[in-house]
């Protein structure tokens, strides 16, 4: 199940009354990953949901999934998740069992990141949903978004791309055991570690990588933060076969949506490939983070996160948001 297309949606929040209230930190202005509401001086809570169709033939590791996904947007933003309420959509004749599994691997995975489910809500319907609606912590003073990346900064990206598109050539049986295999061992990765570490280094800013793919998302991050980013293609860590599959066309209906929404902000270079192109665009699912840390931290963080890769750089804005090599 793809994203409505993020344009359509911007318009329509567009519209929306302003809302006014001191305590609202982090609202849906900057499309940032969660919101933000003080409770005092010394507490916020961190608040998200997400729910999509599944990414995995076996229920229990699409509950899990589903689990890592939600709780990625509160870590984003520098919180602490505590509880979650889940989102269940399900055909009323479908197997109870199949749900059972699917619920189970999703407490089992909140479990232990120490959320506990408090409830939830379910509906019948034909095409099955699974999410959650999480709730975090985080002090005022700590909260990371997505608007505060400097020139000088460096970009750092702590997992490879292409989940969107293997699960695509795994629905057309064309993806190979590697490629599925590291794209469900990606999406079931916490961030709780990431999350730690930025706090204990210091970022700029941060967001996690989902639907609206790299290029989106750090297209949101770079006009959130009035700058931007120059990005070289050749350090973007990809999952195994993800060219050779786009090659095959195994491509989403977010992959055109994406390309859309950022329209002429993002600059490629002609030497990117069409496949590569199709990678940064490709909707991820429990994605990694995309930071922006000052350059003399960025050695201290990426020694705390090994698996985190240099990317590229923020620049004071010129002529384009997201400039690609």
């Amino acid at each position: 199940m793809a994203k409505l297309a993020p344009g359509d949606l911007a318009q329509v929040l567009s519209k929306l009354p302003k809302q006014n209230d001191e305590n609202v930190i982090v609202g849906f202005e900057n499309s940032d990953d969660a919101g933000v509401f003080r409770l005092n001086d010394d507490l916020a809570l961190v608040q998200t949901v997400d729910f999509f169709t599944p990414v995995a033939d076996d229920p229990e590791i699409y509950g899990r999934i589903a689990a890592i996904n939600s709780l990625n947007d509160v870590y984003a933003m520098g919180g602490t998740p505590i509880s979650a309420l889940s989102i269940v959509c399900y055909p009323q004749k479908g197997d109870w069992d199949v749900l059972g599994q699917i619920l189970a691997g999703g407490q089992k995975a909140l479990n232990a990141e120490n959320v506990v489910v408090i409830g939830g809500h379910s509906v019948d319907d034909q095409e099955m949903k699974f999410g959650y609606a999480v709730t975090g912590l985080v002090n005022p003073s700590k909260v990371i978004t997505n608007a505060g990346a400097k020139p000088g900064d460096v970009l750092l990206l702590t997992k490879p791309i292409g989940t969107g598109v293997i699960n695509t050539a795994i629905k057309f049986d064309r993806a190979g055991k590697n490629s599925a295999e590291a794209a469900i061992k990606t999406m079931t990765t916490s961030l709780r570690g990431a999350s730690k570490a930025m706090q204990e280094i210091g970022v700029s800013a941060c967001t996690d990588i989902t639907g609206f793919g790299l290029l989106g998302h750090a297209f949101e991050m770079a006009r959130a933060s009035a700058v931007t980013f120059r990005i070289d293609s050749g350090k973007v860590p990809l999952l195994p076969e993800v060219l050779e599959l786009i090659g095959q066309k195994m491509l989403t209906r977010g992959d055109r949506n994406n390309r859309v929404y950022v329209g002429d902000t993002v600059k490629i270079d002609n030497a990117v490939s069409k496949e590569m192109q199709g990678a940064l665009f490709d909707p991820q699912t429990a994605g990694g983070l995309l930071i922006s840390v000052e350059k003399d931290r960025a050695g201290l963080l990426k020694e705390k996160l090994p698996e985190a890769v240099e990317i590229g750089e923020v620049t004071a804005y010129d002529d384009c948001l997201i400039a690609v090599s």
